[in-house]
């Protein structure tokens, strides 16, 4: 038994990582935790481990007195003569116990403490494992469906694809190899959580720096990236080599690169009308990065033109972009898409004013302030009379 013991604890070290001391430990504790179940209490149990031959020995401890009150806690001296003439009060002494009398409870609740270590030791090597994987692109299997969620394999355990982080129209089968991006992992009592997408702005910039060699190397940085996933995607670049072109070296000649971009993750939608399934376009528009927010922004609107960028005094935070009349409903994109893109790509609150309109509302301020000025320099001149009015009264007087 006892080189079973041995063995056991090697295998679990080994193989399930869960440190020896760790279930001698667990094993230690639920011996004493027995005895004090059959003899009530635990104070005078010592348990001792043998690493040579794995066995456990239980020990009682009394200790030597004159009356006896308990007689598993102490032994008169009397007693313990017989055993020793060295005896003397106050001395303690060890007898060893037969664990077969309470190890069969003792082994059942070490097995479960060992179970809940295994299961919290394996918990905590998943998520490690998975947390190390977060913000990156995993491959796994389709494995089941439900109405939250579809569960992708990605080896040692199913992660959780919402249909909000699916790219709109795709559809799935069991067993399909898909490309996910690993956004979030959480580990919780009842095990480790893990939540990928294919729809997260994150997914296609993991993709660019796997296709595009700049990109992977850094010489072209993704600065952001807004993404209406399935639709189209603005993405804002720099290059830190001036001989680099961070646009041309992104969309690639003839749009080479983008098509590889697009083709990695080859979302496909079902056709209702048709039943086949077909390409999802998602359109990628690459802009310059700028230091400079106006110009950033300016970049941004694009494909339409910008005449001015003005910022709100009040809010740092808010811009208005005018725009030529014509090319208005351009910057405002359809349902309000190219503007809701361009603040995500920015971090600024747009609003968006035909030149017209922003001349109409300017024409409105200046009329304003004139009425305001005209209004304070009457009441200066009122006040100025009535001040001369009282000063010539009082001299009067």
């Amino acid at each position: 038994m006892s080189k079973e013991m041995l063995e056991a604890f090697r295998v679990l070290e080994e193989e399930k990582h869960i440190d020896k001391n760790d279930i001698i430990d667990a094993v230690t504790e639920s011996l004493k935790s027995a005895y004090k179940r059959r003899y009530g209490q635990s104070e005078s149990c010592e348990v001792e481990f043998n690493e040579k031959t794995g066995d456990f020995q239980v020990y009682s401890v009394r200790e030597v007195v004159e009356e006896v009150f308990d007689s598993r806690l102490e032994i008169s001296l009397a007693d313990a003569l017989k055993i020793s003439s060295a005896y003397e009060l106050g001395d303690k002494i060890r007898f060893e116990e037969s664990v077969k009398e309470f190890g069969r409870v003792a082994a059942q609740s070490a097995k479960q403490t060992i179970m809940e270590k295994m299961r919290r030791q394996m918990r905590e090597i998943t998520y490690n494992e998975y947390k190390e994987h977060e913000g990156e692109i995993m491959t796994g299997t389709v494995e089941r469906f439900d109405q939250r969620f579809i569960y992708v394999n990605l080896g040692s355990l199913e992660a959780q694809l919402s249909h909000q982080d699916q790219i709109p129209g795709e559809a799935f089968k069991s067993h399909d190899r898909i490309e996910v991006y690993v956004y979030k992992v959480e580990n919780n009592p009842r095990g480790v959580n893990v939540f990928v997408s294919r729809s997260h702005p994150g997914f296609i910039k993991r993709i660019m720096e796997q296709e595009i060699p700049e990109v992977f190397d850094g010489t072209v940085e993704i600065m952001s990236l807004a993404r209406e996933a399935g639709d189209r995607t603005k993405v804002a670049v720099r290059s830190h080599n001036s001989n680099v072109d961070a646009i041309g070296t992104i969309v690639g000649r003839g749009g080479a690169n983008i098509k590889k971009v697009v083709g990695k993750f080859h979302p496909v939608r079902l056709d209702p009308k048709t039943g086949l399934e077909v390409p999802v376009e998602e359109n990628i528009d690459v802009i310059q990065w700028e230091e400079d927010p106006a110009e950033f922004i300016y970049n941004a609107i694009a494909p339409a033109e910008v005449d001015y960028v003005i910022f709100d005094d009040e809010n740092s935070k808010h811009a208005t972009v005018v725009v030529p009349d014509s090319k208005l409903s351009l910057a405002i994109g359809r349902r309000g898409q190219n503007v809701r893109l361009a603040a995500h790509l920015t971090g600024y609150r747009i609003d968006i004013k035909s030149a017209s309109e922003y001349e109409a509302m300017a024409a409105d301020l200046d009329e304003e302030a004139e009425e305001t000025a005209v209004e304070n320099l009457t009441a200066d001149i009122e006040s100025s009379a009535d001040d001369s009015a009282e000063e010539l009264s009082t001299e009067t007087q």
